[in-house]
């Protein structure tokens, strides 16, 4: 079984832009540096695609990301809270005919 390595932001950040010299390779680099070149090239597309937010690390979100999961939070609270006035409401009206 093989275990998950796991590389600093400053490594990653570093191989990209060892791979950016003029003349090298992703392959040459990445053999040279003992990663897989599909890693590699993967850090090279999330730098381009995130900029300053690529590599988070230790499983913290993009700063979007942790926006939507905040989001997505209170969307669910808002919508329990929503739920319970629609059944206080039809609780009390019930109760105003029933006198």
């Amino acid at each position: 079984m093989r275990t998950r390595r796991v590389h600093s932001k400053e490594f990653k950040l570093e191989a990209v832009r060892l791979a950016r010299q003029p003349g090298a390779t992703v392959s040459a680099t990445a053999a040279h540096l003992g990663i897989h070149t599909t890693s590699l090239r993967q850090w090279m597309q999330e730098l381009v695609a995130d900029g300053e937010q690529a590599f988070p690390g230790n499983g913290r979100l993009k700063a979007d990301e942790e926006e939507i999961r905040k989001l997505r939070q209170d969307l669910k609270r808002v919508i329990e809270e929503r739920d319970i006035l629609k059944k206080a409401t039809l609780f009390f009206a019930l109760e105003g005919r029933g006198k």
